[in-house]
């Protein structure tokens, strides 16, 4: 019973993810169109392919840890997403408009305006998109879903938001209060730990200074 609680308390959709097909007019898309809709904390990518059918590369624990083809095939909810980007299991899958969408408003061909790249014919676009269906392995940074649609339209494997991501972390990283706190933090160690050494602190001090200069 705790079994069956504890896996519907993952997998279980809410009232939220059950949207109805009729809520997207079919007509404003075409096959090959890049396709955008939030999801978590980044924004979600996938390819039309005409019919109310989307391929978009989207992590989920559930094929892990289930073999059942039935469960697998539902709307994959937001627990079951960040699970498999942890795990890094994902996949390349078709589902129809509703579920990629996941309630949330779709942007179409929004990159166009962003990559210098042109776009591809749609049909050339969508037969890349369908090639690669199947199960691949996860990565944020190197190949999530946006590297995916990225290659199919425009020809090069890319993700605009993974180098927000890095740029935004690396001035965390980088930044002069980093190289303080690093520096204190590690002497406040070594003091709690009684082993005060020139061997122990100066790493610490190297490591500060080493941020230092790259801020």
């Amino acid at each position: 019973m705790f079994l069956y609680q504890l896996l519907n308390f993952f997998f279980a959709a809410s009232n939220k993810e059950e949207k109805e097909d009729s809520k997207y007019d079919l007509s404003l898309y075409k096959r090959g169109d890049l396709l955008e809709v939030p999801r978590t904390l980044f924004t979600h990518f996938g390819i039309y392919l005409g019919n109310n059918r989307v391929a978009h590369l989207i992590p989920d624990i559930l094929p892990v840890i289930s073999k059942n083809k039935s469960a697998i095939a539902k709307m994959v909810t937001n627990n079951r997403l960040l699970l498999g980007v942890i795990t890094k299991v994902a996949s390349v899958r078709v589902d129809n408009l509703a579920d990629f969408a996941y309630g949330s408003e779709i942007l179409v061909n929004h990159m166009d305006k962003v990559c210098s790249q042109p776009a591809l014919d749609g049909d050339e676009v969508a037969r890349r998109a369908e090639k690669l269906l199947g199960s691949v392995t996860y990565s944020l940074l190197w190949y999530n879903c946006e590297h995916y649609v990225m290659y199919c339209r425009y020809g090069m494997a890319i993700s605009y938001q993974t180098y927000q991501f890095c740029t935004t972390v690396r001035k965390i990283v980088c930044s002069r209060m980093s190289s303080y706190l690093t520096a204190l933090c590690g002497v406040g160690i070594l003091l709690y730990l009684g082993c005060v050494t020139p061997l122990t602190v100066l790493p610490t001090l190297l490591i500060s200074f080493t941020i230092w200069m790259a801020a």
